[in-house]
């Protein structure tokens, strides 16, 4: 039970600080595929910043909403 709600609050701290995660994750990426191509790699590109916000406060809901009724599931 301790471990279902350290995930409910991962994903509920993943969907609260999604911007400056998803600013430094995307950031971190574009690093890698710039040093990718410099040596002859060809990488796709790196999404936008607003498709990746959309993306980690999605999975931060989802994680937190599948926790939630777990939690709900595991009390019944």
């Amino acid at each position: 039970m301790i471990l279902e709600f350290a995930r409910l609050v991962l994903g509920l701290l993943v969907a609260l600080f999604h911007q400056p995660l998803a600013d430094f994750i995307t950031e971190q990426d574009r690093t890698l595929v710039a040093a990718a191509r410099s040596r002859g790699l060809f990488l796709p590109g790196v999404p936008s910043t607003r498709i990746c916000h959309n993306l980690y406060f999605s999975v931060g809901i989802f994680v937190a909403l599948y926790e939630l009724l777990r939690i709900w599931t595991l009390m019944r």
